[in-house]
């Protein structure tokens, strides 16, 4: 098991029982319980738990959106195959709405080798595609960037959004299920994301298998907005039947 995969593990046991002792989190992961006093310094560090005698608890509620730094070291094989399926599917000279978030930042990393038109929403991406000229055209939107996490929102956000029609919107998301539609950590971040539907005339979700099935906190819109949604092999399947069922092309990677 790779440090990564481990603090992941860490963190959603954390999540899902409230707090461990090393030794439980030692039998969960395999690992020796000097691996673990380091592994929770390492997330005490990032914000996602803090250090208690014996072990930890989590300072993440349920329905509490990880830090974009814990984010980014979750199933990055599978966000770069989702981010590749997703590029497939956008054609040259395409105006294209990117949303923020860690799996949407990989879909960056190719387009900015592309001869498309952009609009990223989080300041990682803007950054990313400013690195290196290219044939990429960027559209900076305005707005104000939520701490930690880049992502722009706000009026400045929605009005850029609102004065602007692209091809397609990718956006990401944080929770999807046939039952509860898509769904975000943040109530400006679903402002954003709403707007970004509404501007768009082709909706593709990008989302791991870990957010199917998943609810959070504020709701964005039924799943049928999405026209495709990419995930990887670890969607439940269940769930993915059940999306089909509500008329979203399901692509699994």
């Amino acid at each position: 098991m790779t440090n990564t995969d481990r603090h992941g593990l860490i963190a959603q046991a954390l999540r899902e029982s409230g707090s461990a002792t090393v030794q439980d989190l030692a039998e969960l992961t395999g690992a020796s319980e000097m691996t673990i006093r380091r592994d929770l310094d390492t997330l005490a560090a990032q914000g996602v738990l803090e250090r208690i005698r014996g072990g930890a608890r989590t300072l993440l509620l349920r329905g509490e959106e990880p830090p974009f730094a814990l984010r980014a070291r979750e199933a990055v094989e599978a966000k770069r195959r989702i981010a590749a399926e997703v590029s497939s599917l956008i054609t040259d000279g395409e105006t294209v709405v990117l949303d923020s978030g860690t799996t949407c930042l990989e879909v960056a990393r190719l387009l900015r080798q592309r001869p498309v038109t952009v609009m990223p929403l989080s300041l990682q991406a803007i950054h990313l595609f400013g690195e290196t000229p290219g044939p990429t055209t960027l559209m900076v939107p305005g707005g104000r960037p939520r701490a930690a996490e880049g992502a722009l929102t706000g009026p400045l956000t929605l009005a850029s959004l609102s004065a602007l029609r692209f091809d397609t919107a990718v956006i990401g998301c944080c929770g999807v299920s046939a039952a509860e539609g898509v769904t975000a950590y943040d109530l400006d971040d679903a402002a954003v994301k709403k707007a970004s539907i509404a501007s768009a005339r082709r909706i593709i979700g990008a989302a791991d298998g870990s957010k199917l099935g998943r609810t959070a906190y504020a709701y964005v819109g039924p799943s049928a907005l999405l026209h495709t949604l990419v995930t990887d092999s670890t969607a439940p399947a269940e769930e993915v039947a059940a999306l089909e069922g509500t008329s979203t092309v399901v692509k699994t990677v």
